[in-house]
């Protein structure tokens, strides 16, 4: 039997695979029972996130693959997943995939939206040239990104929201 956490470090997010469950803070906790039953806790992105399902049974078949055959995944929405607990290195991943991280400082939570004024854009930097970017859609590709375009080199991408 392999380590279960070793045998977790391959399981990737179905909407961003170059991240795995680890490098984006999903994975919460790894406990090994008395009974042999290895219990994986995990936080979603958000509480609607369609690709938790396809997650549980990612890490479901890497650890009974690794010859776990009692396994428990529980899922735990309290304290929220936060973007404070992506690694360094899924932030490197991402840049290096398109996606622009989390920028230092932009406002988390609930934004209040007046019909007057919009609250500031963070600044994010483009992950292909570095350049200063400027929001073009809220909605991105899925909901936990945002739309951007260059202004300096005008290449479109996905920034990951600050949550």
């Amino acid at each position: 039997m392999t380590d279960p956490r070793a045998a977790l470090a391959a399981v990737t997010d179905p909407e961003i695979p170059v991240l795995t469950i680890e490098d984006l803070g999903i994975l919460r906790e790894v406990i090994e029972h008395p009974d042999g039953t290895v219990e994986v806790v995990i936080t979603p992105t958000y509480s609607g996130c369609p690709a938790m399902a396809q997650i549980e049974a990612d890490v479901r078949a890497a650890l009974e693959g690794a010859g776990h055959e009692s396994v428990r995944v529980t899922t735990v929405l309290s304290p929220a997943w936060t973007t404070d607990w992506m690694s360094e290195d899924g932030r490197r991943k991402l840049r290096e995939f398109g996606i622009a991280p989390p920028a230092a400082g932009a406002p988390r939570g609930p934004v209040s939206v007046t019909l007057s004024a919009c609250p500031p854009a963070p600044t994010v930097l483009c992950p292909q040239c570095g350049g200063v970017a400027r929001e073009s859609s809220r909605f991105g590709s899925t909901a936990c990104k945002a739309a951007y375009i260059c202004t300096q080199c005008a290449e479109p991408f996905d920034y990951f929201k600050a949550i």
